[in-house]
Order: C-alpha cells, then sequence, then structure tokens
C-alpha cells in the first residue's frame, strides 16, 4: 500500500470514530421538541389529587382546562407528578407553571427520572442534588435547560416548597427527542463474543464505548485475551469499574507487569452508567460516567499480544485467565461499539462476527426491587408485626456509610423489654434491653458502612437469637438469653418515632441514615409502594422507590493525596503526612521560601519549603541559611571531587546529578529567588575544554531544561569562555581557558554558573582524558539561592480610585488568597473578582474589620474577624482568606481563624469572568489606600510591581518595614530600612547575625587579658593646665548597664573590672565560695560597696547570665532570669572619667581592695559571652574589630560557641547544626526546623549529615595542616614539580580547597 492511500484510509478511520463519537453521544442538535403535550391522559400520574378537576391530567403547560393544573390532596413533601414519555427519551429542558388564575404554585423541586417507573434516580448537577428554582406566581413559565440531558422513560417532579398562601399547583411541559439505542441483557451465565478481521484492526486507534446498568456489585463487562496470559479485562469489583491490563509473563516483561485502574462507585444502582476507553499508541483514556483517567502506557503496549476477540459479559471459557473471578455480568448493556462498530446490530442481525454463549435477551429487564432512603437521623419507618408468636425472622439489606445507626428496634410482647439491632463501629450489634439493664450483647460483621449493600438476617426463637451478616455464617453470631421471646405488635426500621409506645428503647446513638430493601418480616416481602400509599404501616422522612446514596469522595476533593472517608452527610480528608492542612488539605502547613521563614525569626537550619504554596509540588527539604541575604541550600547525590581518565568522544565521561527536589520544585524555588549560582570546578592535565580545531568543545555540561551549555564557571551564556578568558588573564593569552592551554600540569577553570534560566546542573560531560597524561577532575557545588522575589514584592495605593487589574483568578472549587498590608485608611477593598452572579471580594470594611465575602451560587456569605486593635496603625498585617466546597475561612495575623461551613447540596464551583481587581473595584468606590504586598492566589504569586509601574495612581514597592519588622532585630540591634525588606545593624550590640542574636562567646585560658580603652590620659591632659576633673567631664557616668554570660570551674574568678582615672572602680568576681560579688567603688575616701549573691555556686560549668543595672544609688541585679534583686550603693552616685573594662586578667597596676586582688591572681579561665557595657561591646571588639577598636589583648584568646545553652544549662536547649558545602554568610544558631520532626526518614538523613559534616571538619583541618606544610616546602624548593599526579593532584586541589575554605564560613 502506498503511503497516500494509508494516509487516506487513516483519515477515513478518524472521521468515522469521529461521526461515531456524534451518534453515540445522541442528537446534541434540534433536540428540543415538546413531549408532553402530544401525551394521552393516561400518561400522566401523582401521589394523590385534590380533586377531578386537579388531576395529573390537566398539568399541561399553558393549559387551563379543569381547574388549571394539578394539585395534590394534601401539600407536603411527599406528593409527586409523574410522566410516562412511552419510550426511553432524551430530555433536554423542563419548564413549569403554577395552577391557572390561582395562588397554587412550587417555588422548588425535585426532577427525578426511571426507565420503570420505579427505583428512581435524582437529576444532579455539578456534582451534589439540584433543586430546581421554581415559580414566583400562577402563570410565569420558569424554563431550565438541563446541563446535561436525561435518557428515561418516565419523569416525576416532586415539590419541595410552595407559595405559603396556597397549595402545591403545577403545570409543566418537556422538551426533548427520541433517543435511539440497542440494548441486549445478559442473566449472568452468558456472554457475547466478537471476533473481527484484522486487516480492518486499526493500530492507530481503538475505542469501545458502552453502558451498562446492574445490581449486582461484581461481574466481567469486557475481556480481550492474548498469549501467554496477556489480557485486557473491565471489571466490577464492589460497584467500581476496574480497567486490567495484564501483561502475563513477568520474566519477560518485569516493569509494570500489570496496569489496574479504578474509576467509578456504587454502579450496581440499577442505573445507566457509560464507559469509554480510548487507545491512542501508548496513551489511554478511561472514562466511567464523567470521570476520566489518562495515563501514559509507556511502552507495556508495545509487549501486548493480544488476539482478534472481544467477549462481552463475562469469560465464556473456564482457565482463559489463571487470576481472573469467575462472576459474569448480570445486567443490561446499551450501545456497545468498538472502533465505530456497532456490536449488538450484528448480534441481533445474527452476523458471523458474534457467538453467544449461554441465553441472551434483546431486552432489559427491571427487578421488581423498591429500596427505601432513610434521609435523615428521625427517619423511621414502623411495619405492623404478629403480637405474641414465639418466633421472629426478619431480613433486609441496607447500605450506608455511617458508622453508627439504629437498624431495628421492637418492644417485645407483655413485657417491657425491647431488642435493637443496630450498627455500631460498622459492625451489626444485638442488645436485648429491660428498663436499666443489658440483658444480652452480641456482634457480627465489619466495615459494613463501606457503602456497599449488605444482607442481614435476624432470628429470634424462644430463648435463642441469632443474626447472619452477608449471608456468610463466619459472620455469623448466636446467643441464649435468660428469657422467652414473644414478637410485638410492631417492628421499627431506621429509628424510633419522636413519640410512642417503645420510647424506652430509644438510645443515646442516633438513627439509621442510609439506603435499605428487600425487607421481610417472617419470610414474607414487605411491599413498600403499599407503605408509600399509606395503605401499610407508616413512616416519617423517607424516599420511598429510590436510593438517594452519594460517594462524597468521588471524586476526590481531598487534595495533594489527602485521604477521603465520608458519612451520609459529609466527607472527610486526612491530611496527616502531606504537607497541607484544612478541610480538603489544600493550604500549605510550610512556608514558600526561607526569606519567609527568616522574617518569623527563625534561625539558620533544615526547614521544608513549599515553593508554590497550595499548588501542586509537593514540599522538599532545603538547608537555610540565615544572614543579611537569605540562602536557601538545595544539595545533589555527587558532592565529591571525582577524577576522571580515559574518557573520549566514543566513550565518554557522563555523571548525572540528582537532587533533593524535582525539576519542577527547583524551578519553582529558582523563579521565587533573586539569584541563584552553582560552584563549577574543573581541574585539568592535559584536558582541554572548548579548543577542538572545528569549535566542538570537548567538554559540557547539561542544565535544568535539558539543554547543552558550554560557557563554564564565572562566564556567560553563548560566550564559549570561562572565567579566566572574559578576565583576560588565562595562563595562555591564546586561549579562552586555562585548561585549554592543555599543559602537562594541574591547573584550573572554576566559578560559580549564575544564569538562573540554566540552573542547576543536571549533567557532566568530558571526553578529553584518553591521551598519555591526560587527566580531570571536576566538583559541582550545591544550589545556592538567595532571597524571595515574591516576598517583598509590593505596591503602594495612592488615590481611592486606583486599581491594578489581572486576569480571571481560576480557583473553582479551591481558592486561597493570601497577603500583607498597611494602610491608616478606615476602609477599602483590598481585592475583587465578578463573575456572572458569582464573586469574590476582600475588604477592610472598618478599622478593626475585615470581610471576606462571596457566592458560588448559593447566595452571599461573609467570614468576618474582628480585632481588638486597629489595623490601620500603619504597620503591616497579614490577610489569607481560603474558600473550598467545606467551608471558607478567614485569618488576620494571629487572631483566631473566622470560618463558615458550605451548606451539604448547593453549588460548589465558583465561576468568575472578569478581571482580578487588586486595591480597588470594577465600580471604581471603596478603593483602597496603602500598601499591599506578597499577593498570592493559590499558591501563585501576582506582579504587583511590575504591573505598579505602568498604571496611574500606583507605585511599585512600599516603605517603612521597620515599623513591623523592627522587633525581629534583638539585643540592640537597630531596624534599618532597605527597599526590599530591612536589615538589624548590630554595631552597638555584643550579638551579631541577621537579628543580632547570635552570641559571641570566646575562651579564656590562664592569664589572658582584654582590656577595652575608653580615653587616653594623656591626649585629654596635654597642653592643659585645668583641673583633672575637668577632662573627664563627658566620662562622668550616673548609670550603667552591663550583661554578660559566663561559664567556669574555677574560683576565684575575675570577671569584670571597670577602672579610672581617680582610682573608681567597679569589679564583679565569683568568690571562692561560688557566689557572685560586685564590687562598686565611687569614693576612693571610702571602702567599696559589696553586693554579694549567693543562690547556688556558679562555678560549676555551667552557662550563667548577668544583668547589673544601676542608675545613681539604685542597683539592680538579675541573675539566670531569676527576680531582680535591687541594692542601695552608700559609696556615691557617680562614676567619674572611666578610663577602660579589662576581661580576665588585670596586668597594669591598679589600687584595688583584697578580693579583687585575689580574684585576679589566675584572671579568669572560661568562657565569657555577649558583654555590653553600655553600648559598648567589648569582647565583640576584641574578636571582630581589633585592627580598627581601641583594644589590647594579652594571652591565649579564642573565639568559641561556648555562650550557646547546651542540654545542661537549660531544658529549652537548641540544637545547632551545619552544611559545611555552600558559600555566603553563615549563622551559628541554627535550629532542626518543626517542618521535619514527624520525619523519621529525614532526621535519619540529617543524622548522616552531621557525620558528613564532622568528617568534612576533620578533612578541613587536614588540608588546613597539609597547606602549611606545603607552602612552606613550596618556600624552600620554589615551584618543583611532584614526583607523580597523584601528589600533584593533591597538593594543587588541597591549595585550592583551603583558599575556598579560607573563603567560606563553617559552623557547627
Amino acid at each position: 500500500m502506498d503511503s497516500v492511500t494509508e494516509i487516506f484510509l487513516k483519515l477515513l478511520f478518524l472521521l468515522s470514530v469521529h461521526n461515531w463519537h456524534t451518534a453515540v453521544a445522541g442528537n446534541k442538535y434540534n433536540c428540543d421538541d415538546q413531549l408532553v403535550s402530544a401525551l394521552p391522559q393516561s400518561s400522566f400520574s401523582s401521589s394523590s389529587e385534590l380533586s377531578s378537576s386537579h388531576s395529573p391530567g390537566f398539568a399541561r403547560l399553558n393549559r387551563r382546562e379543569g381547574a388549571g393544573g394539578w394539585s395534590p390532596l394534601v401539600s407536603n413533601k411527599y406528593q409527586w407528578l409523574q410522566i410516562d414519555l412511552g419510550e426511553r427519551t432524551e430530555v433536554t429542558a423542563v419548564a413549569t407553571q403554577g395552577g391557572y388564575g390561582s395562588s397554587d404554585w412550587v417555588t422548588s423541586y425535585l426532577l427525578m427520572f426511571s426507565d420503570s417507573g420505579q427505583n428512581w434516580k435524582q437529576y444532579r448537577q455539578e456534582e451534589s442534588i439540584w433543586a430546581f428554582s421554581g415559580n414566583t406566581n400562577s402563570d410565569s413559565v420558569i424554563y431550565y435547560k438541563l446541563q446535561h440531558s436525561i435518557k428515561a422513560r418516565f419523569l416525576r417532579f416532586v415539590p419541595l416548597d410552595w407559595n405559603p398562601n396556597g397549595r402545591i399547583g403545577m403545570r409543566i411541559e418537556v422538551y426533548g427527542c427520541t433517543y435511539r439505542s440497542e440494548v441486549v441483557g445478559f442473566d449472568g451465565k452468558s456472554c457475547l463474543i466478537y471476533t473481527f478481521n484484522q486487516k480492518l484492526m486499526s493500530v492507530l486507534k481503538d475505542v469501545i464505548s458502552l453502558k451498562f446498568k446492574t445490581m449486582q456489585s461484581d461481574g466481567i463487562l469486557l475481556h480481550r485475551k492474548g498469549q501467554n496470559g496477556d489480557h485486557i479485562t473491565l471489571k466490577l469489583i464492589k460497584g467500581k469499574l476496574s480497567l486490567l491490563i495484564n501483561l502475563g509473563d513477568t520474566k519477560t516483561h518485569p516493569s509494570n507487569a500489570q496496569i489496574n485502574i479504578t474509576l467509578g462507585s456504587l454502579l450496581d444502582d440499577q442505573h445507566w452508567h457509560s464507559v469509554l476507553i480510548e487507545h491512542f499508541n501508548n496513551q489511554v483514556n478511561f472514562t466511567v460516567d464523567k470521570q476520566t483517567h489518562h495515563f501514559h502506557a509507556k511502552g507495556e503496549f508495545s509487549y501486548l499480544d493480544l488476539d482478534y476477540e472481544l467477549s462481552f459479559g463475562g469469560i465464556p471459557v473456564p482457565g482463559k485467565s489463571g487470576t481472573l473471578s469467575r462472576r459474569n455480568f448480570h445486567g443490561c448493556f446499551e450501545n456497545i461499539y468498538y472502533n465505530g462498530v456497532n456490536i449488538i446490530d450484528l448480534a441481533r442481525r445474527h452476523k458471523s462476527q458474534i457467538y453467544v454463549v449461554g441465553n441472551m435477551s434483546f431486552s432489559c429487564l427491571e427487578p421488581p426491587v423498591v429500596p427505601v432512603t432513610f434521609l435523615s437521623s428521625s427517619s423511621y419507618l414502623a411495619l405492623p408485626g404478629t403480637s405474641g408468636q414465639d418466633e421472629i425472622f426478619i431480613s433486609f439489606q441496607f447500605r450506608t456509610w455511617n458508622k453508627e445507626g439504629l437498624l431495628l428496634s421492637s418492644k417485645l410482647h407483655q413485657a417491657s423489654d425491647c431488642f435493637l439491632l443496630y450498627l455500631s463501629d460498622g459492625k451489626v450489634k444485638i442488645s436485648l434491653h429491660r428498663p436499666g439493664k443489658v440483658l444480652n450483647d452480641i456482634t457480627a460483621g465489619a466495615g459494613l458502612n463501606n457503602g456497599q449493600w449488605h444482607s442481614v438476617s435476624f432470628s429470634a426463637k424462644r430463648n435463642r437469637i441469632s443474626v447472619i451478616v452477608d449471608n456468610d455464617v463466619t459472620s455469623s453470631a448466636h446467643a441464649s438469653i435468660p428469657l422467652q421471646i414473644y414478637s410485638g405488635d410492631a417492628f421499627y426500621f431506621g429509628g424510633c418515632p419522636g413519640s410512642g409506645n417503645i420510647s424506652e428503647c430509644n438510645t443515646s446513638f442516633g438513627g439509621f441514615q442510609g439506603c435499605m430493601r428487600l425487607i421481610s418480616i417472617g419470610n414474607k416481602g414487605v411491599d413498600m409502594i403499599s407503605v408509600q400509599q399509606n395503605i401499610f404501616g407508616n413512616f416519617s422522612g423517607l424516599q420511598i422507590d429510590l436510593c438517594d446514596i452519594i460517594d462524597r469522595c468521588l471524586p476526590n476533593y481531598c487534595e495533594h493525596g489527602g485521604r477521603c472517608s465520608q458519612s451520609w452527610n459529609s466527607f472527610y480528608c486526612n491530611c496527616t503526612n502531606t504537607g497541607y492542612k484544612g478541610p480538603t488539605c489544600h493550604y500549605p502547613i510550610y512556608e514558600q521560601s526561607c526569606e519567609a521563614y527568616k522574617h518569623k525569626g527563625d534561625t539558620s537550619g533544615f526547614y521544608n519549603i513549599d515553593s508554590d504554596g497550595s499548588g501542586p509540588l509537593r514540599p522538599f527539604l532545603v538547608y537555610c541559611n540565615m544572614t543579611d541575604t537569605t540562602w536557601t541550600i538545595i544539595q545533589h547525590n555527587n558532592t565529591n571531587l571525582t577524577r576522571v581518565k580515559s574518557a573520549n568522544r566514543e566513550n565518554p565521561h557522563t555523571v548525572f546529578f540528582k537532587y533533593s527536589a524535582s525539576l519542577d520544585q527547583l524551578q519553582a524555588t529558582i523563579n521565587h529567588a533573586e539569584h541563584c549560582e552553582q560552584e563549577l570546578a574543573y581541574h585539568c592535565k592535559k584536558s582541554r575544554i572548548l579548543d577542538k580545531p572545528d569549535g566542538t568543545p570537548l567538554s559540557w555540561w547539561i542544565g535544568r531544561t535539558n539543554e547543552t551549555h558550554t560557557y563554564w564557571g564565572g562566564s556567560l551564556p553563548a560566550v564559549q569562555k570561562c572565567a579566566c578568558g572574559l578576565e583576560g588573564r588565562c595562563i595562555d593569552s591564546q586561549h579562552y581557558c586555562n585548561c585549554d592551554a592543555d599543559r602537562d600540569e594541574w591547573t584550573n577553570d572554576t566559578g560559580f554558573l549564575s544564569y538562573k534560566e540554566h540552573l542547576p546542573v543536571t549533567e557532566i560531560v568530558i571526553t578529553d582524558t584518553n591521551r598519555p597524561n591526560s587527566e580531570a577532575a571536576y566538583k559541582l557545588g550545591p544550589l545556592l539561592c538567595r532571597g524571595d522575589r515574591t516576598f517583598w514584592n509590593s505596591a503602594s495605593f495612592n488615590t481611592e480610585t486606583s486599581y491594578l487589574h489581572f486576569p480571571t483568578f481560576h480557583g473553582e472549587l479551591s481558592a486561597d488568597v493570601s497577603f500583607f498590608f498597611k494602610t491608616t485608611a478606615s476602609s477599602g477593598v483590598f481585592l475583587e473578582n465578578l463573575g456572572i452572579q458569582d464573586f469574590i471580594r476582600i475588604e477592610l470594611y472598618s478599622p478593626s474589620e475585615v470581610i471576606f465575602s462571596f457566592d458560588v451560587g448559593n447566595g452571599p456569605s461573609e467570614v468576618t474577624v474582628q480585632s481588638l486593635t486597629s489595623l490601620n496603625d500603619n504597620q503591616w498585617h497579614y490577610v489569607k482568606a481560603e474558600r473550598n466546597i467545606k467551608e471558607a475561612s478567614l485569618q488576620v495575623d494571629h487572631l483566631p481563624q473566622s470560618s463558615h461551613g458550605a451548606p451539604p447540596d448547593g453549588h460548589i464551583r465558583l465561576q468568575l469572568n472578569s478581571q482580578l481587581f487588586v486595591g480597588g473595584t470594577a465600580s471604581r468606590q471603596k478603593g483602597f489606600l496603602g500598601c499591599i504586598r506578597s499577593l498570592q492566589l493559590n499558591g501563585m504569586a501576582l506582579d504587583l510591581e511590575e504591573r505598579a509601574k505602568i498604571t496611574p495612581g500606583v507605585e511599585p514597592g512600599c516603605p517603612g518595614h521597620c515599623s513591623s519588622y523592627g522587633n525581629l532585630c534583638h539585643n540592640g540591634g537597630k531596624c534599618r530600612e532597605k527597599y526590599s525588606g530591612f536589615s538589624c545593624d548590630c554595631t552597638l550590640s555584643a550579638y551579631s547575625g541577621p537579628f543580632c542574636k547570635k552570641e559571641i562567646s570566646a575562651y579564656f585560658e590562664t592569664g589572658t587579658s582584654v582590656t577595652y580603652n575608653f580615653q587616653e590620659y594623656y591626649t585629654l591632659a596635654k597642653n592643659s593646665s585645668s583641673h583633672a576633673s575637668s577632662f573627664y567631664a563627658d566620662m562622668t557616668l550616673n548609670r550603667e548597664e552591663i550583661t554578660f554570660a559566663f561559664r567556669t570551674t574555677q574560683t576565684p574568678s575575675l570577671l569584670l573590672y571597670i577602672s579610672s582615672f581617680y582610682k573608681e572602680y567597679l569589679s564583679v568576681i565569683l568568690t571562692r565560695s561560688g557566689s557572685l560579688q560586685i564590687r562598686y567603688k565611687l569614693d576612693i575616701h571610702q571602702d567599696p560597696d559589696v553586693f554579694s549573691i549567693y543562690i547556688k555556686s556558679m562555678a560549676d560549668g555551667q552557662l550563667q547570665q548577668v544583668k547589673i543595672n544601676r542608675e545613681e544609688e539604685m542597683l539592680f541585679v538579675e541573675v539566670n532570669q531569676n527576680e531582680r534583686m535591687k541594692f542601695i550603693l552608700s559609696s556615691g552616685t557617680e562614676f567619674n572619667a572611666i578610663k577602660s573594662l579589662t576581661l580576665g586578667k588585670i596586668l597594669v597596676n591598679s589600687d584595688i581592695d583584697e578580693e579583687t586582688m585575689k580574684a585576679n591572681a589566675q584572671g579568669f579561665i572560661g568562657c565569657l559571652s555577649s558583654v555590653q557595657f553600655n553600648h559598648i561591646a567589648p569582647l565583640k571588639a576584641a574578636l571582630h574589630h581589633s585592627s580598627s577598636a581601641p583594644v589590647i589583648v594579652r594571652g591565649r584568646f579564642t573565639e568559641s560557641n561556648c555562650g550557646i545553652l547546651t542540654g545542661a544549662d537549660s531544658t529549652s536547649s537548641e540544637t545547632t547544626h551545619s552544611f559545611a558545602d555552600h558559600s555566603g554568610p553563615t549563622d551559628e544558631r541554627e535550629h532542626l526546623a518543626n517542618a521535619i520532626r514527624s520525619d523519621a526518614a529525614i532526621i535519619g538523613g540529617v543524622i548522616a549529615v552531621v557525620i558528613f559534616i564532622l568528617l568534612c571538619i576533620t578533612a578541613i583541618a587536614i588540608r588546613i595542616y597539609k597547606k602549611k606544610g606545603i607552602h612552606s616546602k613550596n618556600e624552600a624548593k620554589g615551584s618543583e614539580n611532584e614526583d607523580s599526579a597523584e601528589s600533584a593532584l593533591k597538593s594543587e586541589l588541597s591549595m585550592q580547597n583551603t583558599a575556598n575554605e579560607n573563603q567560606k564560613e563553617y559552623f557547627f
């Protein structure tokens, strides 16, 4: 066959499939004929009629015969109007009127349909029960176009509400057209086999469609066998439809040997359900009713070896497939099509391609089963019994989602005893009750609240009772009881009446909500239609002749892998271990970036981040390095320096890098960041990167988008140069990379890749190490990203008529909006988006009230949060609003969340179509004045700044962050404004770090002295004859504020000494007993004031925190956050001409008292931390600014983290962590975020990282030691080459790594 003919035939096939789709979908055009007007009188029926002139035959639209419409005898919710269309018909619209010229009309109603006039089904729209809004007067016509058409013979209108000043009155019309279908019935012992010509088989596309209805929960609908156990099977399993694709030989095809997809639920309801299976190449679409599952079958279909035979209704020959159920289908099929071929039509015409096994009919028999629905916990069905019989036998079937509920109760004859049969925790239980006493309690079955039909048989004879569940003897229970049982005169199913003769049988648990059918008393079936017509028994709160059970977990509205469970009225989402929270697991637990964690006050550590918020991407673990700039660090699986030999173009060395996040997660993180970089080091000896005569690169790397890149660390995209080539400093000026010099000695091209769109590096390929003496080594650092562009993205709204507009917000089922705002205005709309009727709006309604309002078709709803303080205080406030199908909620700052539940069976989709207005409304009224920042909708950030640049009345950015975030600067740190955010200035603080919370500590050894000089005598006295006191007037103090911490085991010790040019001083010492002593001498003519604080020995090696505050003669001391102590000085109030502050040993001669002298004998041995004297931080100056500060250091003195609380110091200890392989400034107080508390695997990973870091510390120390030895050796021997390449590599790379490490900070 030539190619043109083949293409033509394929197009012809596609056209035939398309035309067939149109045919099986029903006539979608001009299907709006009036169906009721031509019906005979006998086609109309009703629950009752007020009079013969109000009979249902007068219920035609716009007709005035009789009383002008149908009205029932009694107006209540059990009335109905029914029409018989004569045959199955497609219905596309309905219309209603009230009774002509009367006050009788229906304001809302339900629409039901059926094929047989029994077993009704309610018409639903928007995945929930939909009540039609009816009439507001007697003559106007209310017309409804159905969202999806109905195919049925019978329709029933059930009034729900009517004019309160009249009665029920209806006239109706139904619109549609003839529905053509082919039907076949199977009895559970038959099947239909279709054999097709393989020449007509199209490899282009396979399409199978059909409809089915059944009362059986299990059965095989379709089977196509193959060789070696291969098969495709479609079968019902517990009311759900499962598509099974099986590759029989798992040894030949080990990957994905079986594909099993399950759709639908409650499909055994004796109503029609549609199935569509489309197979195009390896793409498979599986649809049941309106639910579709798309999946790509990888290479599996190419392995399937299938016969050219399809069987419907079962597997005809036992043993055709070893593991399949033998239960054939019992029910009806309609319109079976395979690739456009009408299978039932072929069977009806007895075509040779069809083979029938067993009995099959071309009709669909309806089983005479009448189900009943118990709508609420107060529903009940009362049936008469024969009093005084010594044998009771009752059986029925039920289905429900509730774990609890009363199934059956009855008062026994001539006694106050009663028996109860009920559900408890999904099990059937029987209790015999005597007032105030339970005589017996037996249990049978388990998990009976799974929505499936379950049978219960209860029998009692004399003193023996038994119950059997699902006809399974293993699910039965029997017991003997201490009394004779005689039947009472009534049996109550589903609950007890609110008042009646068995009120004493009411239990603490509620009534049954669910369905029952096949109720039998004494082996005689109960006629539920007679009950419905009030001929037999009585009832309340029932729907008879339909089972109105709904699977509220289909579709599953629990997002992000949340597990759905349900009761009769609602569904619930279990969000455990998903990383999300809320009624539908929609909102993320974790922040979107390290920047967000930082501005909650968190310090460096491991955190889970959710880079797209409530979007589809899952959270993942990163390391957040909280410095003045926040760095996000994402590791990969190959951080070692790796050597490469013997690689060439034909046999390249290729290495792949797997990150701790997926590429989609990485992309979202990179998009958020202000800047990203990744260090790539390439060490080479006779191994080139770019230098090949034809311009083809010899080594390259591949980035996130799978593109090949030939620029290297420190260079720019598309340049094909290394950093040295850009800067003109390559070792050979004729080349653009150091490695391209092709020298027989080690060199490198190393630098940071910083073009965000290409990061991270996912693969490196090296091809030039196969020549003699040729070798390379590479090392790829972690991905580093700093900042968060969205966190500070803001806009200032300067007029009430200004706003920003964005595309329509799409949040049909779940919508969350979060942002920060600050304002001085008393009201204004933050955000608004409108639809035809639906809308969503968030506004500042008053200075202390935020309102979230919306409408999804159920009428406007509002959620309000009231604040006790004003929100228009020009500080940042956080707002989070969420709306899902369960509830709407609103949170402002840390105030309690306010929520509003959604109606159980209302509209659920938020349908918007206008632009999204931010900072104003479409009407330009009630606009917002102030700033909005970090606006996110369903996890997606809106770029307010870019839109503000082109919008009048709105400016990008918003100053004034310190008013809200200044409290994050601790320990005397000062908040400094930045365009995007703020920073903490720790200049006057004894602490450092991004929030001035990092303790600065040092370890003092014997004899160590640190002296901070306030001023020198000679600089003041020079060229002056004035009295000395005038020189120091500016250094006379009436008050001091001193804080520090220490740990030591030595006594006595001198902790701190402040001297004066006038021999006045202050000393803080530990006495021999370990008590703290403060000695003030403010008058040289008096002995010092001595104040001793002894709680316990403070020389116990634990961290001790001391605060000393003097205000003239008043002295306040606080130790370890205990109660503040107060003392009074007697030696004076002025500390004159202070000279210096000494930590450790006093090395200059000083006129000090004997106790201070004893303490100074050894000075101080131990740890001093965070020393602050007024605005001066002497320890910080000595450690970080020794070259510029007036500090003198003598003795051994090393910076340490000894000032950090340990577990021995405090129960609220912090855990410190490190992450050695990254760049950028660091902070020392990292803690393991609560994000990983519940994840044992991650905790194990953290332990592994800590062990790895300890190994890194050892390696770094060794390298530094080697570097010193190598450096001195090189000075002695010049640039002498090493004997071996191995030694040269180690030497060179050790020196380079040590240099790099000196530029980085390692923290532990």
